[in-house]
């Protein structure tokens, strides 16, 4: 009987040895270096749900907006990209907005000093005057927008199409180089 328990023992130890022998060597160090490629193509910052509120001299200039914005510092030429849109509100000074500025795509290029806006841009300035495009450039270095896309601008007395457009950030002196329809709201009398 001590001989049959003696061997049970010495087997179950061996069981257990082999057991925990496999379980330590089928074990490998699985964690890796990330490649430092992939760390270039993370943003340097990622904003959810952000409002900034830019002033002068204590007055209310703009405030913009969008759920998600990142930043990219580690190009050779940093942005800043909000992938789920942006809207901007202009204030200029006043309690309630005077112009404004939307779109589902934004991206700013620091060293162009350029945002690029793309898909359902809308802009409306102060004389309530509103244009329309799928994408638009505003190279704030030459104070210039501009787009080479079909664009719809619709003023109190007007809608006019065209591809192609260029004009000051205020929609002051805008041009359309290819008309395309030019359709008149109010009758002459």
């Amino acid at each position: 009987m001590k001989l049959k328990l003696l061997k049970l023992r010495t087997l179950s130890v061996f069981l257990i040895i082999s057991l925990l022998s496999l379980i330590v060597l089928s074990c490998e160090n699985k964690i890796g270096t990330i490649p430092k490629s992939d760390l270039l193509t993370l943003p340097s910052l990622s904003v959810r749900d952000f409002k900034t509120v830019y002033t002068d001299s204590g007055r209310l200039k703009l405030i913009l907006s969008s759920p998600l914005m990142e930043q990219y510092d580690n190009t050779a030429s940093p942005y800043m990209e909000f992938r789920l849109g942006i809207k901007v509100l202009f204030y200029e000074g006043h309690k309630e907005p005077v112009a404004s500025v939307t779109a589902r795509y934004a991206k700013y290029t620091k060293s162009e000093n350029l945002w690029e806006l793309k898909d359902s841009v809308v802009v409306i300035n102060e004389g309530n005057d509103k244009l329309e495009t799928e994408l638009l450039y505003w190279d704030q270095t030459k104070d210039l927008i501009y787009s080479d896309r079909f664009v719809k601008i619709t003023s109190a007395d007007q809608i006019v199409m065209g591809t192609g457009f260029e004009s000051d950030p205020r929609l002051q002196k805008r041009r359309i180089k290819k008309v395309s329809a030019t359709i008149y709201l109010k009758d002459e009398e």
